[in-house]
């Protein structure tokens, strides 16, 4: 999270607070997001007992206290962020802002709204912060290079997807007509689910052909699904790569030998050692002028 777009508000005590909470270059800092973590991992560990039937029955009061108790803290939690910004709204419109008000919400609405505490769940999410504490915020590059790579390929995709879907619709009609009922193959849809199974080589077992040629075209289906796996993950990792290379490598050749896969920075040529930046002079080139001799000749 770019915390830049951020300021406390005026006063020693506010930006004090300011730091703790938004910053994590002190002990201090580091120490309350850790704690902060903690007690929200805590807090998503109590809803999940909670919804254990002989758990809820034999201390279900202590998870609604438990409940009430992080809620709380939560809720006190948000008002200090608040207080200590110069722009409170700005943060409630950020992302971590968002996710810190929907935190809290669930608990408050379950007093109108039955039911409604156990999608404080979505506390999990609040966890990210783990990667500004440990400063992990460069992983944020990584994750944009994955995602351009996954739109650049998305009609690859779409296109290897709209294909399954044909086959698993074709396979999906034959073992229809070929299945009797009592096998399971009461409808195409239900053929779907199964071709669907057997296909991501998942294989539940639930349906399961019984004739000879169903039987033929399940090993038929087994097969193709073997081979297809590979193909979205190949598409994706050559855009993975393409993007790398774009990122690392520049696309200019080299002027010497045609060498064209040089980091951005690179200055010399990796094969032959040409002067790749045409906006400087080589250091390497020295100049033969010589000021002009001065001296009086000897007599």
């Amino acid at each position: 999270m770019n915390h830049d777009r951020f300021k406390p508000a005026a006063g020693a005590l506010r930006t004090r607070v300011f730091q703790i909470i938004f910053e994590s270059d002190t002990p201090q800092a580091k120490g309350f997001d850790i704690a902060l973590i903690g007690v929200i991992l805590a807090s998503v560990l109590v809803v999940m007992l909670e919804s254990v039937a002989q758990l809820d029955a034999d201390h279900g009061v202590w998870f609604r206290r438990f409940e009430w108790g992080f809620t709380l803290l939560f809720t006190a939690e948000l008002i200090i962020r608040l207080y200590c910004l110069e722009r409170p709204w700005q943060y409630l419109k950020s992302f971590y802002g968002v996710i810190d008000l929907v935190a809290i919400l669930p608990t408050w609405l379950a007093l109108v709204v039955p039911g409604a505490q156990s999608l404080v769940v979505v506390r999990l999410l609040r966890t990210l912060r783990i990667f500004r504490v440990l400063r992990l915020m460069e992983f944020v590059g990584e994750g944009r290079l994955l995602i351009g790579a996954l739109v650049r390929s998305s009609h690859q995709i779409f296109l290897f997807l709209f294909t399954v879907l044909m086959l698993v619709t074709i396979f999906a009609s034959l073992i229809y007509l070929i299945e009797p009922p009592e096998a399971g193959f009461t409808s195409i849809p239900t053929a779907i689910y199964w071709a669907v199974v057997t296909l991501t080589t998942v294989g539940y077992g639930d349906i399961t052909p019984v004739t000879p040629l169903g039987q033929a075209i399940s090993v038929m289906v087994m097969l193709i699904g073997y081979a297809i796996i590979a193909v979205p993950t190949g598409v994706f990792s050559a855009e993975v790569i393409r993007s790398i290379r774009a990122d690392r490598y520049s696309d200019e050749a080299c002027p010497g030998c045609g060498y064209d896969r040089h980091e951005k920075k690179a200055r010399y040529c990796l094969k032959c050692g040409t002067w790749l930046d045409e906006n400087t002079p080589d250091p390497r080139e020295e100049t033969h002028d010589e000021p002009p001799d001065t001296k009086t000749p000897r007599e």
